[in-house]
């Protein structure tokens, strides 16, 4: 059965010794959150993601749901009694508003609980992740009334939450949205359409789901232009905020997928379904993009978290497996032959993955801290800034950390040879699990897209250079310290890379926008690397603080710090000049050849 560890140490040494969680004291929620609170609440997630959850991963995966000739929707044993338990621990709304029950933690704990959840059991993870965007959407577009009604059951977990986008004919292009909203006398809209692929769209865990539905409003604009978002509840509220009726939603069908079997992914029929507008009409969008970059941000992080439990399974398995002899020499010749951990193929590719995993949760975490800014300072400034950079590496945290968590979780599947491929170790599932996360919420292209067509040049390009002025001052800065020097230049060499890239598409996109789109996936693989360069310089930096302050204890984990970003700046960071030589090519040879040719 597989194992999963929590990485509370490494969490809590980001929290304290990297981000210094304690200069954000003047946000509302961090003078509560002390070392010593943050400490108690990660080790009680990681408790209960390692006792309760990780074992229902592989019960989830083989029985997984059951749809039933009434529409409902059965979870796999045990679920339920873990949902419950997840409500009651009060994890859904550690970083939500104090004023609808939340507990107002900062946004990164919410992050580093959902990498542990994810780990854990991915399937079970979606059911409260996508609340959490949809309580998010709720709270910054609802109405008072909207909010009043459901924020404190969805942030209790007693109302779960959906975002409904997807229809069968239009997935990217929301402008090819039919699902229609008939306006009532009351004011409410009369729902209709079919939506497909919606996680967590039917179950048993919560006495309600709150499905939040993109639709046209009948005579609105065709395209994007003319869709509206609207609150759809499973069962409809009585006056005294009882569950009443049920709603004209159903779940027509369940996706028989790849992976993630526990989760739901439903075919939602809406016939004349009783929605309320949320926010303007004609601009869902804007209120639904709410709910699409939380959802972006909580996959990047899914793609981290199978990262992180292929690598604990593989670094136990090469430590125990027996197989040949050092090629330097017999390292344990009590034993039959050497663990496999003794060869250097297999510490390339445990090397690659922990060095990913480690400056990933570092970059989840930075970001969260600028989420936080973002929704809690007085600050216009500050807020602005934090937004720009949200904006700016949501879409490479999306793209890059599931792109690689799927690369990670099958070098890991690897490094078991032949076991890695049969179901009872458990890496297969991490496999499978993992490779919707690069789809869904836009897949990784779009990601890319989104970068290069709209995040590089908006607001005259502020967010892209105020991150290249953060990272050059930080290497500016650093550039004789003869300690950093191994991470330092090998950084100013990437970033150089990256500025060639930008101003590569500056010249050479607005006349071919072929180039950007060609391009796109490797600009933002090159941007994450960099971005990935830049915590672990800062990490080494809080690594070496640390160690020369006497380690707490802690020396051999911090010297592991330094010889694993020294290995990323060695082996995984020259990866930014073969991506720049690529963008560079433009667009000529992958668009010549006639579509008949394919």
């Amino acid at each position: 059965m597989p194992i999963y560890q929590a990485p509370v140490d490494d969490a809590q040494f980001l929290l304290n010794d990297v981000f210094h969680i304690e200069r954000y004291d003047n946000l509302p929620g961090f003078s509560d959150a002390s070392p010593d609170v943050l400490a108690a609440v990660l080790e009680e997630a990681g408790k209960f993601c390692q006792e309760v959850l990780a074992p229902l991963n592989r019960i989830g995966d083989v029985e997984g749901c059951t749809h039933h000739a009434d529409g409902s929707v059965t979870t796999p044993k045990g679920f339920k009694d873990a949902f419950k338990r997840l409500v009651d621990g009060g994890w859904i709304g550690i970083s939500c508003p104090t004023e609808f029950g939340g507990q107002g933690l900062p946004t990164a704990m919410t992050q580093l609980v959902s990498e542990f959840l994810c780990s854990a059991n991915m399937s079970f993870a979606m059911y409260s992740g996508l609340t959490q965007g949809a309580i998010a959407a709720l709270y910054v577009h609802g109405s008072d009334a909207q909010k009043k009604a459901y924020l404190p059951n969805m942030i209790a977990g007693h109302w779960t939450g959906t975002m409904n986008l997807t229809e069968p004919h239009c997935g990217t292009d929301l402008g090819l949205l039919r699902t229609k909203a008939a306006p009532q006398a009351d004011g409410s809209y009369e729902i209709t359409g079919t939506k497909i692929f919606i996680s967590a769209g039917e179950h048993d865990l919560a006495e309600n789901i709150v499905h939040l539905v993109l639709a046209r409003i009948e005579g609105a604009p065709e395209g994007v232009r003319g869709i509206s978002l609207f609150v759809v509840p499973k069962f409809l509220s009585n006056g005294d905020g009882s569950l009443g009726p049920r709603n004209g939603v159903s779940c027509g069908s369940i996706e028989e997928k790849m992976g993630i079997h526990a989760n739901s992914t439903c075919v939602m029929n809406f016939d004349g379904a009783t929605g309320w507008l949320m926010g303007e009409a004609n601009r869902g969008l804007n209120a639904m993009f709410v709910m699409m970059n939380e959802a972006r941000l909580g996959v990047g992080v899914q793609g981290l978290a199978m990262s992180e439990v292929a690598y604990q399974n593989a670094a136990a398995y090469a430590k125990d497996r027996l197989q040949g002899r050092a090629i330097s020499g017999t390292k344990f010749p009590q034993k039959a032959a050497d663990p496999i951990i003794v060869h250097p193929d297999v510490r390339r590719s445990l090397m690659t993955i922990k060095a990913f995993n480690e400056a990933a949760r570092a970059l989840v975490m930075w970001t969260a801290l600028k989420a936080d800014v973002a929704r809690r300072a007085d600050d216009d400034k500050a807020r602005m800034s934090a937004e720009d950079h949200m904006g700016l590496l949501t879409p490479v945290i999306k793209g890059v950390l599931t792109d690689q968590g799927f690369a990670n979780a099958v070098a890991a599947q690897q490094v078991y040879g032949g076991h890695g491929y049969i179901a009872e170790h458990g890496m297969e599932q991490f496999v499978r699990d993992a490779r919707i996360a690069m789809i869904y919420e836009g897949a990784n292209g779009i990601q890319g897209l989104d970068l290069v067509g709209r995040k590089l040049g908006k607001d005259g390009g502020r967010a892209v250079m105020a991150f290249f002025n953060e990272v050059q001052g930080y290497i500016k800065d650093h550039a004789g310290s003869e300690a950093l020097k191994a991470y330092v230049e090998p950084l100013g060499a990437a970033l150089g890379h990256l500025q060639q890239a930008t101003m590569w598409f500056m010249q050479n996109a607005p006349a071919k926008p072929d180039n950007a789109g060609a391009g796109g996936t490797d600009y933002m693989h090159l941007f994450g690397l960099v971005a990935l360069g830049y915590m672990w310089c800062r990490m080494v930096e809080a690594a070496q603080a640390k160690l020369a302050a006497g380690a707490d204890g802690a020396a051999a984990r911090l010297n592991a710090k330094l010889v694993t970003g020294r290995f990323f700046m060695e082996r995984v960071l020259p990866e930014t000049a073969a991506h720049l030589a690529r963008i560079k090519t433009g667009a000529a040879s992958t668009m010549e050849l006639p579509a008949e040719a394919f």
